[in-house]
């Protein structure tokens, strides 16, 4: 495998896991709130602007994640052109 593999995989692993594991992270923060929910329901409108706080911090940080990515590929043309790849495809996705 040339360089340019290894960065294209890289960049690859980096958005991939760093969405999977902000996903992960999502699920565990949702369960906890029905959670608290059911065992305190007076406390559910507070918990609940919290949780959609942290949420709206979440999809703030995936752009970040996008654009250390890019700024990777950007040392390496054909990878950069693979990355606007990726994003122009995960946007009609609605991802």
């Amino acid at each position: 495998m040339t360089n340019v593999a290894f960065v294209a995989l890289a960049c690859g692993l980096i958005i991939g896991l760093g969405a999977l594991g902000a996903c992960v992270g999502i699920g565990v923060m949702g369960s906890k709130y029905l959670e608290a929910s059911a065992r305190q329901p007076e406390l559910m409108n507070a918990l609940q602007t919290k949780m959609f706080l942290l949420i709206g911090i979440w999809i703030c940080s995936r752009s970040h994640v996008l654009v250390f990515g890019v700024c990777v590929c950007l040392s390496h043309l054909p990878c950069a052109v693979l990355l606007f790849r990726v994003v122009h495809v995960s946007k009609q996705c609605g991802i």
